[in-house]
């Protein structure tokens, strides 16, 4: 299954194992949930999704890649205790805590949330020393003598044989133990959460052309060569900071994150393709509704491959646009909450306790390690804005009911904000439809278009809020399975021009 549905199974499995009785005793009991078992390729995404199923059902998570610990760090160190049995002393051999125990326990005085996930990647990487007692902890939950709290649920990850030579295979009594979901690479599922990420709409495009490329690992007489997920996300980060301070990513540079020659070759020839039509078509222009008849009559005139690109362009351009439309919302909303506070205690609460009290919200989150990276950036702009408040306040010493008309009017002057940035986004948007509109018409490239805001998180929120007839009109008209395939094999005959260099 792709690593969107392996969230799923996994969130599913870990509401069932944490459901419980009248009695409040889990119905599922602890010797009965299964360790889950999550096995793919390298880079795929293992270690994030466990991260954001952690936040999305907020429980505590604690992650070890369990081939950095030795028997005696899982295990705990041994020490000597006297103990009396039948009138008689002993010297009896015991175990520190385990450190892997002995983390969960931290975790939960540090975050005050009681269940969990325990995940353990790598898992079947482990030393030959560590192997027999990682077997028992799987099949047990217990390391030495120290158990795995109740509520906490072990998931561990490991890569199959074909890609890591380190791999120890398991025996059938412990898969017997185990709740096993295999993970293969699937584009369109890593695309969902790319557009979610702000991965660059280059790699997004390309791979769009040369899925084939997206996950691939293959074994040469000159050794491994390959490119993953992680891969190309990292490289879209570096593309993004390397444009920001005028620097120039070449095939050297990507190889240095694709380790697969062929594919770090051809991206390297895509990117400079991709910023040579950006300066061609003038996308900014495009944007803002100035196109020239020149500008329609060229991209008409160009190949297949070269539209899609266009259409990258100018749907990377609008996705920044959806996001940044999308964080000032989620800040006005959430700056209304603490002013509706502020409101209702007037009487008691200054702008400053408001401000403080968003910050202790923060903090109290932070400890919790529930926010996502998108909640804290939210709040950070929340608190800055109640500063801001504070301080014009204080500067022309309002007090009572002006003191609240005078909020009411800085909070009218953000939501006006919004409202410009809005319409501007709803203007551009509407452009860029016109503009394929004319050049394309009803065609394949209108579909490809409709089809990446489909897929686009951003895209679809502000649709969903805002409306627009011409994406209502396209979408409807356009996505028959017909049409699509149409598409998909339009893009394999590009894709056969661009490996055969005919332009």
């Amino acid at each position: 299954m792709d690593i969107k549905r392996a969230k799923q199974e996994i969130k599913n499995t870990i509401e069932a194992y944490l459901a419980k009785d009248a009695f409040g005793e889990y119905r599922i009991p602890s010797i009965r949930q299964r360790p889950v078992l999550l096995m793919g390729p390298p880079g795929i995404g293992k270690t994030q999704i466990m991260e954001q199923i952690s936040k999305e059902m907020e429980i505590a998570l604690v992650a070890y890649t369990i081939t950095h610990h030795t028997r005696q760090s899982a295990v705990g160190l041994p020490f000597i205790r006297e103990k009396t049995y039948g009138g008689r002393t002993f010297s009896v051999t015991e175990y520190t805590m385990s450190e892997i125990i002995a983390s969960v326990y931290e975790k939960m005085e540090q975050t005050g949330i009681r269940e969990g996930i325990l995940f353990l990647d790598e898992i079947n990487c482990v030393s030959e020393t560590l192997a027999p007692t990682m077997l028992q902890f799987l099949q047990g939950k217990t390391f030495g003598n120290q158990k795995l709290p109740e509520g906490w649920i072990i998931v561990a990850a490991g890569n199959p044989p074909e890609y890591n030579k380190s791999v120890r295979e398991f025996d059938v009594v412990t898969l017997d133990r185990l709740k096993r979901i295999d993970v293969e690479p699937d584009f369109p599922a890593w695309k969902e959460y790319a557009y979610r990420q702000g991965i660059h709409p280059v790699v997004i495009s390309y791979l769009e052309l040369r899925k084939e490329k997206f996950c691939r690992i293959e074994n040469t007489v000159d050794g491994k060569r390959f490119a993953t997920a992680r891969g190309w996300e990292d490289l879209s980060q570096l593309i993004q900071v390397y444009e920001d301070l005028g620097k120039t990513v070449d095939r050297d540079v990507v190889y240095q994150y694709i380790q697969h020659c062929t594919a770090a070759k051809d991206f390297a020839n895509y990117l400079e393709l991709y910023y040579k039509y950006k300066q061609d078509y003038q996308v900014e222009d495009i944007l803002n509704g100035q196109w020239s008849k020149t500008a329609v009559e060229k991209v008409k005139a160009a190949p297949f491959d070269e539209h899609l690109s266009v259409i990258s362009l100018l749907n990377g351009r609008l996705s920044e646009l959806f996001t940044e439309c999308y964080r000032m919302d989620s800040c006005v909303s959430k700056l209304y909450e603490y002013l509706i506070c502020y409101r209702e205690n007037q009487s008691t609460m200054l702008m400053d306790d408001v401000r403080r009290l968003a910050e202790a919200d923060l903090e109290e989150q932070r400890k919790a390690e529930l926010l996502t990276r998108e909640q804290e950036r939210t709040m950070l702009r929340v608190i800055e804005l109640l500063e801001k408040f504070s301080c014009e306040l204080k500067g022309e010493i309002f007090i009572g009911d002006s003191a609240f008309d005078e909020v009411r009017a800085m909070f009218a002057r953000e939501t006006d904000e919004l409202e410009k940035m809005t319409s501007h986004v709803s203007e551009v948007l509407e452009n860029v439809f016109r503009f394929l509109e004319e050049a394309f018409g009803e065609s394949q490239e209108m579909v490809a278009f409709v089809t990446e805001l489909n897929a686009n998180y951003y895209s679809t929120w502000f649709i969903k809020e805002n409306g627009c007839d011409l994406y209502y009109r396209y979408n409807k008209g356009l996505l028959f399975d017909e049409r699509q395939q149409d598409i998909l094999r339009q893009m394999d005959e590009a894709e056969g021009m661009l490996n055969t260099g005919i332009r």
